[in-house]
């Protein structure tokens, strides 16, 4: 003990893993992709680049998707969860409601888990792996401000069902207009949010075409997730281009639109790399023993048409288990 203190010896957790031939098992729980191109393939896509690195040291990965136009599909696919003996979770708390009774009991059976994408504080979360979806909404204040008239009106749209049980998108509408109200000098826009609440659906021009008459003079548009390319296709058709219009991520739909000159800003939150940290930080937490950071944000990216084709997007190589 002697020489060990003196030589401050470290013993190799990974080596101790290998031979003790022990399995680790985790659980995934993310919304299932409304389309091989939607938003949700993206993490998936990191999840399983992780897997690659860290099946060596004895893990297995089980993946729950559950559909995210109805909070009861997440109910079963957690129940589901529940079943199995996973040593750890990540957890995407699409609906927050849901979300909050699936985390007390994994709180009640000691089972660690990591947030991906959504943030929920009042947990006992190992980590929170995304965006800051407040400054994010923040940030999509300012670009909207610069960019439109001081009279103009301006709209939020949530593409969303069960809009207040959505925490993300809450937090996105709540940092716009919290950078209206924290200017110096008062803003004379008119901010009106509109909820389109079944997204699912192929008639979103109606409820766009209201929004838009209702508030009257409208030169500004934020829409609070992915589906941004709806409000596109519809300025498009009605040649509306004097509309600046804001959305997330660069999806195929999206990136299309961007280079029509429809979408002018993209604010992306490299959804690859929220999938590949959740699984390390929790390879971390429950094999290395490290403590791991309880906010992992993601970088907020302003992507135009610009420099569209010249971002960098997610690379293992960047993203290792060290």
């Amino acid at each position: 003990m002697q020489i060990i203190e003196e030589l401050d010896y470290q013993p190799n957790i990974l080596a101790s893993t290998l031979a003790s031939k022990r399995v680790y098992s985790l659980g995934v729980l993310i919304p299932e992709p409304q389309s091989e191109e939607a938003y949700w393939s993206k993490p998936l896509i990191g999840i399983r680049q992780a897997f690659n690195e860290i099946q060596q040291y004895g893990v297995e990965i089980k993946i729950y998707q559950f559909k995210q136009t109805d909070a009861s599909f997440f109910k079963e696919k957690a129940a589901e969860l529940l079943k199995e003996q996973h040593d750890g979770v990540v957890l995407a708390p699409f609906f927050s409601r849901e979300s909050k009774v699936f985390i007390k009991k994994l709180e009640e059976r000691e089972i660690p888990f990591v947030f991906i994408d959504s943030n929920i504080n009042d947990s006992s979360k190992i980590s929170y792996i995304g965006q800051n979806s407040f400054q994010s909404g923040t940030l999509a204040g300012k670009l909207l401000d610069f960019s439109v008239p001081e009279d103009a009106s301006v709209l939020i749209i949530h593409f969303a069902k069960e809009m207040d049980n959505q925490n993300h998108l809450v937090q996105r509408e709540m940092g716009f207009y919290d950078y209206f109200k924290q200017k110096e000098t008062p803003s004379k826009r008119h901010i009106t949010t509109i909820e389109i609440n079944d997204p699912a659906s192929n008639d979103y021009f109606a409820p766009i075409e209201a929004g838009i008459k209702k508030a009257g003079n409208v030169k500004g548009i934020f829409v609070t997730n992915s589906q941004v390319y709806k409000v596109a296709e519809y300025l498009e058709k009605y040649n509306l281009r004097d509309i600046r219009l804001i959305g997330h991520d660069l999806i195929p739909t999206n990136r299309d639109y961007v280079r029509r000159n429809m979408v002018d800003f993209l604010i992306c939150q490299r959804p690859e790399e929220q999938g590949h940290q959740s699984i390390i930080t929790l390879f971390q937490h429950l094999i290395l023993k490290k403590t791991v950071a309880s906010e992992n944000y993601t970088s907020i990216d302003i992507i135009t048409k610009e420099n569209l084709d010249f971002y960098q997007e997610f690379n293992t190589n960047n993203y290792g288990t060290n």
